[in-house]
């Protein structure tokens, strides 16, 4: 991965680090709003048309899908799944 600056340099660092790649087992409780409005940060930094943040760009593919999937699991345990695509619909997306 070339990048241009340092904190891309550092992130990279990071990234290749030991143990970067292990497993971690999270347990979070969050209202249904912040559920929503993660998805909604997640997809919009994700699948915007244009110009990325240097940071989401250094992320490999393979990342970027198990943090869509993890987005989408979280709309499903919070129950907003449906919520969520009538308001893209709504939006135009």
């Amino acid at each position: 991965m070339a990048t241009t600056s340092v904190l891309g340099t550092v992130f990279e660092t990071l990234l290749c680090s030991p143990g970067m790649n292990e497993a971690v087992k999270i347990d979070v409780k969050m209202s249904r709003k912040t559920v929503l409005f993660l998805n909604s940060i997640i997809e919009l930094s994700l699948t915007t048309e244009g110009e990325k943040p240097e940071l989401i760009k250094l992320v490999p593919a393979e990342d970027v899908e198990k943090l869509k999937d993890f987005a989408g699991d979280c709309l499903d345990k919070a129950g907003l799944k449906e919520l969520s695509e009538k308001m893209k619909g709504l939006s135009g997306k």
